[in-house]
C-alpha cells in the first residue's frame, strides 16, 4: 500500500506553523535587501524637532508653555516692585556704600535706586528658575531651527530680549553680590505677545481649521497696546524711583491720561530718564499703532465684503436656514424674505444667504434696514468649499435653500451648478433638509436625494396648458402659494377689487380631523359629504386627505371615501383652524338649513335625484356615464306647482353604492366614447387609453392619456408641409372640430412635452381635444419627435411670432389659445427688466391685429405685467397703476394681483412660483398639491381640475352654497373657485378723463378740415378708379370716421352727465373702428396672398372694455344672478357668471372644482 503521506511534497520554511510563531528566519539566506524609509527622522535632532516644531499638537503644548512662563515672570516682577521699597538703600550696604537720603536738586539725579533694587532671596530664586528654563528653551529652538546662518539666529529680536532678561540671573548665581541689580524683566511681555501669536497659528492647524484673519488681527491689536501700555507704566515706574517715587496704579494713571491725549499734568515725570521713556513710547506708538489700525480696517472692509462668519454660538442657541445663490437681485431677495417672515412661527428664525458675488448695493441698502439687519446674514463665498459651508454653519441649518438663476444664457449650465451645489451640501450637512429649484426637467433625476424639488419648466408648461381648459390656472396656483391676509384693496369703491382682494388670501392648510373643529364632528362619514357641510358652516373648503400610513395625498376622493379620525385634512381658507375663532349663530342656521333642505315627498336614493334633475356637465370620467346632451345643470322637471322652487338633493352621509356607478377607465363609456359614429371611424380617431410608451427624459411621472393605436410618421406632424401620407398645408385645410391651441416657444425643450400631457390626459372626454400646434424657432430633434408622435392631434411648425406668415399659416385664425412661451435667448439683458422687451411686443402686436384671440404670456420679471395689453389713453388702467402702488406702499406681497391681465390668468411669471419652494418649508405638502392640481402627478383615487361654465338654465340654483350642494350631491365634485368676467364700469371722474383724452385725440386729427375740397374729390375718383381695395380702402374709413367724430364734437361742444359720456364713448369707439380696420385689412390682404380663405377673421370682436378676474372659495351666501345685459354688446347672451356679485353690467364665468376619478390601472400597459 502506498503512503500517501510520503507524497505530499513538505511545506516551504515560510509557511510552517512554526515559523508564524517565531517569525520567518529564511529571508536572512535569501538575497532581498530590508530599505528603511525616512531613517534621517530617527536621528535624535530631528526627533526633537519633531517634538518642539513640526508636530501641531506637541508644538502647541510648548508654545502654551512658554507663554507661561513669559507671563509668570511678568508677575514675579510686579510682585518686586510692590515688595521693594527704595529708601532702605539695602543695594549700599551690601557694596559697603555710603547711602543716605537726601533732597535732590532739578540738575542732580541719584542713579543708585535706579541701578539698584531690593530683591528677596526666594523671589530671586523663582527668577532665576524661570529665567535658566526660558534661555535653555531659546537655545534649543534656535539650534533646531537653525539652517546654516548663525547670525540671523542671534540677531533676531525675540532672541536678544530673551538673552537680556535671562543672562544677568544666570550671572547672579555665580557672583551674589549683582542679585539685587536691577533687570528688566517686564520686557517679557514682548516675548509673551510672540508666543501667543505662534501659540494661535500652532492651535488652528492642530484643530484643522483655518483662522480669521479679522481675529488674528485683533489679537495683534489688543496686544501690541497691552505691550506698550505695561512697558510705559513699568519704565515709568522704575526711573521714577530716583525721582518721585510713583506706584504702579499713578504710573497707569499716568500712561492712560498721556495715551488718551487728555493730559491733566498733575501726575509727571521729573527726571529727564523719565521724560526720554515717554517720548521714545509715543513715538513708538504713533509709528505701530495706524499700521495695526490700516490692517484691521482693510480686513474689516473685506469681512464686510465676504460677510464674516456665522457664530457657532448663536448656531446652538438660535434657529437659521441658509439660501444659496449664483447671483441674488433684490427682486429674488424680497420674494424670499417677504414669503419666508410672513409665518410666524419664523419670526425668530434667521437667513443666512450665501453667494459667491459681491453684494449688490440694491441688496446691500436693503440689508441696512433695521427690520432685516437684525435677520439676514450675507456671507460671500461658494458652496462648493468646506470652508464657506463651515461659516454658513450648514450643518446646525434647519433647511439649506438652493436656487437657481434663470436669467443666465445658457439655463443648462445653470442647472447644473445647482446640482453640484447640492452635492456638495449634501456631502458636508447630510442630515440638512434640502429645498432645490431646478429648471430643466431632464436634470432631475440627479438630486432625486433632495427633500422637496422645483423644476421651472414642469410647472410652467403644466400651469399654461391648463390655463387654456381651465381659465385663470395661474393666477388661482399664484395666489394659493402667497401668504396673504385678503387685505388688499378693501377700501376700494368697486366692488370686483373688494371680493377679488378678500379672495385672495385664501390659502391651502392642513388638520388632523381629531384635533379639528371643522371636520371632527364627520368622522364617519363621506368626504364629499364633510366637505359640504364644514363649507356651509364654517366656510371652507375641503379638498383633500391623506391617511395616516399613506405619504399619497387624494385630492376630492369621492363619495367613497370615509373620513377617518386620524386622517390629515387639506382646506382652503383665509387662515388656520388655530387662528379662528367660534361664534355659534344657532337661529341663523337653522333658518339657512331649513332653506337648503329636500323638500321632496321622500327621501330618493342617489341615482333618482340624478335622473330627476340632470347631471352635471363636468369634465367627468367616473362616477356616472354623461348623456349626449352636453354639459349643464339641467333644471330638475317640474313635476307640481310651477311656481314651487326647485330643491336640490342631500348629501348623503355614506354614498348608496347603487348610485354609483363605476367606469372602467381602460373601456370606452363616457358620453363620447360609447358608440363612436361614422364620421369618427372614418377619420381614424379611435384613440386608445394608455401610458406614454416614450418619455423625453429620465423622471417625468407616468399619465394616463389618449393615444394613438399607432404612431404618427414624423412627416405628418410638420403642419405646413404635406407629404405622401397628406397633402396639407395649412391648418384650415384640416377641418380641424375643435378651436386650436398654438404654443410659440424658441426650442421644443423636455419641459414642452408637460404642456401636451394635461391636455391629452384620460379624462379630458375625446370631443373636447383641442389640437395643439407647437410654433418653434428652431427645428425640434427626433428624440422630442418620437415622444409626441403617439399623441392625436398634435402638430409642430418651424416659424416665429413676428412673421405674420407663419401666424397664418399655424391657424391662429382658428385658434381658441394663443400662448407664448419666454425665450431662453432673450432672458439675459443688460438692464434686467429689459429682458421681457422682445415679448411684450410681440404680444402686443398679436393683441392688436387678432383682438378677439385669448393671449396666454409667460413673463421673466413680474413687474412687466403692467405692460401687457398696454393702452396709453385707457383711464381703467391707470386708476388700477395707482392701486397698485398704494398697495405696494402698505406692505403687500401681492400689489400687482389687481393687474387685468393678471387676474384674467392671461399672464404669469414663473418667478412667482418661488414661493412655492419657499413655503414647503412651512407647509411640506403644498408641491405635492400643486403637482396634483397640475396634472403633473397622478395618484390612484385623486381628482383633478376642471371647469365648467354656468349657463342661463342654472341660475335657478341660485348662490354658491346651493351649487356646493349640487355638485356634491349628483357627481361628487368640489367647487374651489368661480371665474368671473364683466363689463368694466368707470367712475364719473373716470369719465370725465376719458372724454377729455378723446377730445384731444380728435381735435389732432382737425387740419384735415383745412385742406382743399378738390383733393378730396380727387382721391375719391382714384379710389373708385382703382381695381385692389387694399391700397386705397382703409385711408378713406379713417377719414369718414375722423369727420364723424369732429361733426359730433361741433353738434354737441359742451354737456354734462351720462349724455357726454355716452357721446365721448362713442367718439372713441369711431377713432378705434378706423385703426381695426386698417389692421383688418392688413390681415385680409396677407390670407389672400397666402391663398388662406378670410371668412374665419372676426377683426372686431375683442375684450377690451371687459374684467375677468377668479374667486377663490367665495362665501357660500354668493349669489348667481342674472343681471341686466347690454343687448348690442353680444347679440345671444346666455353665459352668465357662476357665483357672481351683484352688478349692472355683463357677465359669464366658470367654474373651477376638483373632480375625483376612479383608480388608475398601474399595470396596465399602453394600448398601441
Amino acid at each position: 500500500m502506498v503512503d500517501l503521506d510520503s507524497e505530499v511534497p513538505p511545506l516551504p520554511p515560510r509557511y510552517r506553523f512554526r515559523d508564524l510563531l517565531l517569525g520567518d528566519q529564511g529571508w536572512q539566506s535569501d538575497d532581498r535587501v530590508q530599505v528603511e524609509f525616512y531613517m534621517n527622522e530617527n536621528t535624535f535632532k530631528e526627533r526633537l524637532k519633531l517634538f518642539f516644531i513640526k508636530n501641531q499638537r506637541s508644538s502647541l503644548r510648548i508654545r502654551l508653555f512658554n507663554f507661561s512662563l513669559k507671563l509668570l515672570s511678568c508677575f514675579l516682577y510686579i510682585i518686586r516692585v510692590l515688595l521693594d521699597d527704595p529708601t532702605q538703600g539695602l543695594a549700599c550696604k551690601e557694596l559697603n556704600w555710603r547711602c543716605s537720603n537726601q533732597t535732590y536738586t532739578p540738575g542732580s539725579i541719584d542713579w543708585s535706586p535706579i541701578i539698584w533694587v531690593n530683591r528677596s532671596l526666594p523671589l530671586w530664586g523663582l527668577q532665576v528658575s524661570v529665567a535658566l528654563i526660558s534661555l535653555f528653551e531659546t537655545l534649543l529652538l534656535s539650534y533646531l531651527s537653525y539652517k546654516g546662518n548663525i547670525w540671523e539666529q542671534i540677531l533676531r529680536i525675540p532672541f536678544l530680549l530673551e538673552v537680556i532678561n535671562a543672562v544677568p540671573f544666570i550671572i547672579t548665581i555665580f557672583w551674589p553680590v549683582l542679585r539685587n541689580l536691577f533687570i528688566p524683566v517686564f520686557l517679557n511681555c514682548w516675548l509673551a505677545k510672540h508666543a501667543l501669536e505662534n501659540m494661535i497659528n500652532d492651535l488652528h492647524r492642530a484643530i484643522q481649521r483655518t483662522q480669521s484673519a479679522m481675529f488674528n488681527q485683533v489679537l495683534i491689536l489688543i496686544s501690541t497696546l497691552l505691550c506698550l501700555i505695561f512697558t510705559c507704566i513699568c519704565g515709568i515706574q522704575h526711573l521714577e524711583r530716583a525721582g518721585n517715587r510713583l506706584t504702579l496704579f499713578d504710573s497707569l494713571y499716568f500712561c492712560i491720561v498721556t495715551f488718551s491725549t487728555v493730559g491733566f499734568g498733575d501726575v509727571t515725570p521729573k527726571i529727564w530718564p523719565s521724560k526720554l521713556l515717554v517720548v521714545i513710547m509715543i513715538c513708538v506708538a504713533l509709528v505701530v499703532l495706524p499700521i495695526q489700525f490700516e490692517q484691521l480696517a482693510y480686513l474689516w472692509m473685506e469681512r464686510q465684503k465676504s460677510g464674516g462668519n456665522y457664530s457657532r454660538h448663536r448656531a446652538q442657541t438660535e434657529k437659521h436656514v441658509v439660501l444659496c445663490v449664483s447671483s441674488l437681485k433684490i427682486d429674488l431677495l424680497m420674494d424670499f424674505l417677504n414669503e419666508f417672515y410672513a409665518h410666524p412661527r419664523l419670526q425668530d428664525y434667521y437667513v443666512v444667504i450665501l453667494c459667491p458675488t459681491e453684494m449688490d448695493a440694491q441688496v446691500r441698502r436693503v440689508l441696512q434696514i433695521p427690520m432685516w439687519s437684525q435677520r439676514v446674514i450675507y456671507l460671500q463665498g461658494s458652496a462648493l468649499k468646506d470652508q464657506d459651508l463651515l461659516r454658513a454653519k450648514m450643518d446646525d441649518a434647519e433647511a439649506c435653500f438652493i436656487l437657481s438663476s434663470r436669467c443666465e444664457v445658457d439655463r443648462t449650465a445653470a442647472d447644473h451648478q445647482t446640482i453640484l451645489r447640492a452635492w456638495a451640501v449634501k456631502d458636508f450637512a447630510p442630515n440638512c433638509p434640502l429645498y432645490v429649484q431646478i429648471l430643466k426637467p431632464e436634470n432631475k433625476f440627479h438630486i432625486k436625494f433632495a427633500d422637496h424639488v422645483v423644476c421651472e419648466e414642469e410647472f410652467k408648461y403644466a400651469m399654461l396648458a391648463l390655463n387654456c381648459i381651465c381659465p385663470a390656472t395661474s393666477t388661482l396656483i399664484t395666489l394659493l402659494v402667497h401668504t396673504s391676509r385678503g387685505q388688499e384693496s378693501q377700501q376700494s369703491s368697486e366692488q370686483w377689487q373688494k371680493m377679488y382682494g378678500r379672495c385672495s388670501g385664501n390659502e391651502v392648510h392642513h388638520i388632523n380631523l381629531e384635533e379639528s373643529t371643522f371636520f371632527a364632528e364627520y368622522e364617519g362619514k363621506s368626504f364629499t359629504y364633510a366637505s359640504f357641510h364644514a363649507h356651509k358652516k364654517f366656510g371652507v373648503c375641503l379638498i383633500g386627505v391623506r391617511k395616516e400610513d399613506n405619504k399619497n395625498i387624494l385630492l376630492n376622493p369621492g363619495p367613497r371615501y370615509i373620513m377617518s379620525s386620524t386622517d390629515i385634512c387639506f382646506y382652503i381658507n383665509i387662515t388656520k383652524e388655530e387662528n379662528s375663532a367660534f361664534k355659534k349663530q344657532e337661529k341663523h342656521r337653522k333658518k339657512h338649513e331649513s332653506k337648503l333642505s329636500y323638500h321632496g315627498t321622500s327621501r330618493l336614493p342617489v341615482h333618482s335625484i340624478i335622473a330627476s334633475m340632470g347631471t352635471v356637465a363636468i369634465d367627468l370620467q367616473d362616477t356616472g356615464c354623461r348623456t349626449s346632451s352636453g354639459p349643464t345643470l339641467a333644471l330638475p322637471s317640474e313635476g307640481g306647482r310651477e311656481g314651487r322652487r326647485p330643491s336640490i338633493a342631500p348629501v348623503l352621509e355614506v354614498a348608496d353604492s347603487s348610485s354609483l356607478q363605476t367606469c372602467d377607465l381602460l373601456s370606452d363609456q363616457s358620453e363620447d366614447e360609447t358608440t363612436p359614429s361614422d364620421e369618427e371611424v372614418s377619420a381614424g380617431l379611435e384613440y386608445a387609453k394608455g401610458y406614454p410608451p416614450y418619455s423625453p427624459y429620465i423622471g417625468s411621472s407616468p399619465t394616463f392619456c389618449h393615444l394613438l393605436h399607432e404612431k404618427v410618421p414624423f412627416c405628418c406632424l410638420r403642419l405646413d408641409k404635406g407629404c405622401q401620407h397628406n397633402y396639407y398645408e395649412d391648418a384650415k385645410a384640416y377641418g380641424f372640430k375643435n378651436k386650436l391651441i398654438i404654443v410659440a416657444a424658441e426650442t421644443a425643450g423636455n419641459g414642452l412635452y408637460n404642456f401636451i400631457v394635461p391636455l391629452r390626459a384620460y379624462y379630458r372626454p375625446k370631443k373636447e381635444l383641442n389640437p395643439i400646434v407647437l410654433l418653434l424657432d428652431n427645428p425640434p430633434d427626433m428624440h422630442f419627435l418620437d415622444a409626441i408622435c403617439w399623441f392625436p392631434m398634435v402638430y409642430y411648425m418651424v416659424g416665429s411670432i413676428d412673421n405674420l406668415d407663419d401666424l397664418l399659416r399655424c391657424g391662429v385664425t382658428f385658434a381658441a389659445n394663443m400662448v407664448v412661451v419666454d425665450k431662453e435667448s432673450t432672458m439675459s439683458a443688460e438692464e434686467d427688466y429689459m429682458a421681457d422687451a422682445k415679448t411684450i411686443v410681440n404680444v402686443q402686436t398679436l393683441f392688436r391685429l387678432f383682438s378677439s384671440l385669448s393671449i396666454i404670456t409667460e413673463l421673466t420679471h413680474p413687474a412687466n405685467m403692467r405692460f401687457m395689453q398696454f393702452r396709453a389713453k385707457d383711464c381703467y388702467s391707470l386708476a388700477l397703476s395707482k392701486l397698485e402702488k398704494k398697495e405696494r406702499e402698505k406692505g403687500s406681497n401681492l400689489a400687482f394681483m389687481f393687474r387685468l391681465p393678471f387676474a384674467a390668468g392671461r399672464v404669469f411669471s414663473i418667478s412667482m412660483l418661488d414661493t412655492l419652494l419657499y413655503q414647503s418649508f412651512v407647509k411640506g405638502y403644498m408641491i405635492s398639491i400643486t403637482r396634483l392640481l397640475l396634472g403633473l402627478d397622478t395618484t390612484p383615487g385623486s381628482g383633478f381640475l376642471c371647469s365648467m361654465k354656468i349657463t342661463e338654465e342654472d341660475l335657478w340654483i341660485r348662490t354658491y352654497a346651493r351649487l356646493y350642494q349640487k355638485l356634491c350631491s349628483s357627481t361628487g365634485d368640489i367647487p374651489i373657485g368661480v371665474y368671473r368676467t364683466e363689463s368694466q364700469k368707470l367712475t364719473t371722474s373716470e369719465s370725465r378723463e376719458m372724454a377729455s383724452q378723446s377730445q384731444i385725440s380728435i381735435s389732432v386729427e382737425e387740419w384735415e378740415d383745412t385742406k382743399d375740397t378738390k383733393e378730396q374729390i380727387s382721391y375719391r375718383n382714384n379710389h373708385r378708379n382703382s381695381t385692389s381695395s387694399d391700397q386705397s380702402d382703409h385711408p378713406l374709413l379713417r377719414r369718414k370716421s375722423m369727420q364723424w367724430a369732429r361733426r359730433l364734437s361741433r353738434r354737441v361742444p359742451r354737456h354734462s352727465g351720462k349724455t357726454a359720456e355716452k357721446i365721448n364713448q362713442q367718439r372713441m369707439n369711431l377713432y378705434r373702428r378706423s385703426e381695426r380696420q386698417e389692421l383688418a385689412e392688413l390681415v385680409k390682404n396677407r390670407m389672400k396672398h397666402l391663398g388662406l380663405s378670410p371668412a374665419g377673421y372676426d377683426e372686431m370682436n375683442d375684450h377690451e372694455n371687459t374684467l375677468s378676474y377668479i374667486l377663490i372659495n367665495p362665501s357660500p351666501d354668493t349669489r348667481l344672478e342674472l343681471n341686466d345685459i347690454v343687448p348690442d354688446r353680444r347679440k345671444n347672451i346666455n353665459k352668465v357668471t357662476a357665483a357672481g356679485g351683484v352688478s349692472k353690467s355683463w357677465r359669464s364665468g366658470h367654474l373651477l372644482s376638483i373632480h375625483h376619478t376612479g383608480s388608475v390601472p398601474q399595470t396596465q400597459k399602453p394600448m398601441l
